[in-house]
């Protein structure tokens, strides 16, 4: 694509930003819904934890194995303080209450040729893995796993692009596969595509192992500004099927502003952080929002329903106003963080997934946050049991 076509799009883009807020909307309430999240506990890690030779941090997204009972937890350490790679863990709810949380092992993601990922160098253009989210393969208790890839663009030198991926591993993290990506998602040098740090954030599978389902953090460059104070965005959900990996649809999700006014000149925003399927159709998605410099975090959690909105699989742009209007998925606010009684603090939340049902029914649901591997921020475990899901 030219530059000229490029700026264009984005000019194009802006414009219709403006009717973007009425377009997002404030979300329905969870009783709308009959879903509801009941408060079941909160623990946290010791900072720059030691565990089997690693430094456990930038705990990123999680997901459980209702077959052996196990959570799957990956870090977003791009083999910086060790190699890429994730945890297992237990997470006990004893007489209905979240009692404890004990990591049992960590495996490392391997390439293709069976070798770890070394670290990024602009110097030998290689891309380590930004690795974001997890998700257990409900069939046979494979996982697959996203990164987001990287986008370097220097005024003046070579870019270094490394396209986001979605691939599948065993539970040793040994390489099994990758799917193809949409095009619109991959990376490129011009402001077409996805923003660095800004694309797959979430994985799911649907609870019949048929679908994988990913989301996209924050809006492509042809999609709109990212949100701010004044107006929220469209991302991007999209339907693989597991066998094949394949695309089969894709989705524009409507992102809240940002819930305050950052400092000038800061790139705070407000984004997908997870993703969990209910079923084929419903999801809780997990949005995530910042003022850094204030260590100031957000995190809310939405029930989604795909039914009704437009496959925009293909298109290259959701903004482009000679196209035909977009629907976006409908969205139902179950539960914002800070509003939650007992819960004292909100870090950087950026997982989610549904665990077992207590005996009374509710299931369960755990949260994790990524502490950036910063002795100011934490890494929580945060559970609810959920009604209605």
């Amino acid at each position: 694509m030219s530059v000229r076509a490029a700026r264009a799009r984005i000019i194009a883009s802006a414009v219709v930003l403006a009717v973007l807020p009425a377009l997002v909307g404030t979300p329905s309430s969870a009783q709308d819904s009959g879903v509801r999240l009941d408060f079941l506990g909160e623990r946290e890690l010791p900072s720059a934890m030691a565990f089997q030779g690693t430094t456990v941090g930038g705990l990123s997204a999680i997901s459980y194995d209702a077959r052996t009972g196990t959570y799957y937890v990956i870090s977003d350490d791009r083999s910086q303080t060790g190699p890429a790679r994730f945890y297992t863990a237990k997470v006990d709810f004893t007489d209905g209450a979240l009692t404890g949380v004990e990591l049992t092992g960590t495996q490392v993601w391997r390439r293709p040729d069976g070798t770890a990922f070394p670290p990024t160098s602009t110097a030998g253009s290689t891309v380590a893995p930004d690795p974001e989210g997890i998700a257990v393969d409900p069939r046979d208790g494979s996982l697959a796993w996203t990164s987001e890839g990287e986008r370097i663009v220097p005024s003046d030198g070579p870019a270094l692009l490394g396209d986001p991926w979605i691939r599948r591993a065993t539970t040793t993290g040994a390489s099994t596969g990758q799917l193809p990506l949409p095009p619109q998602l991959h990376m490129n040098s011009q402001e077409f595509g996805p923003r660095k740090n800004q694309t797959l954030e979430g994985v799911t599978f649907t609870p019949d192992g048929r679908r994988i389902v990913t989301a996209m953090e924050d809006p492509l460059y042809q999609d709109g500004d990212d949100p701010t104070p004044e107006h929220g965005a469209l991302t991007r959900i999209t339907v693989h099927d597991a066998r094949t990996g394949l695309p089969l649809a894709q989705y524009a999700y409507p992102l809240e502003p940002l819930f305050a006014t950052p400092p000038e000149g800061s790139t705070d925003t407000n984004g997908v952080s997870d993703i969990v399927a209910l079923g084929d159709d419903r999801f809780l998605v997990l949005e995530r929002a910042s003022i850094y410099s204030d260590n100031n975090w957000k995190a809310r959690v939405y029930l989604v329903d795909l039914h009704g909105a437009t496959d925009v699989l293909g298109r290259d742009s959701l903004t482009d106003t000679s196209a035909h209007p977009v629907q976006p998925v409908r969205k139902t606010l179950v539960t914002d963080l800070s509003d939650v009684p007992g819960l004292t603090r909100v870090d950087n939340v950026e997982g989610i997934t549904v665990g077992p049902r207590l005996p009374d029914g509710r299931r369960t649901v755990v949260l994790v946050s990524d502490d950036n591997f910063a002795a100011r921020q934490v890494t929580q475990f945060i559970a609810f049991a959920g009604h209605g899901i």
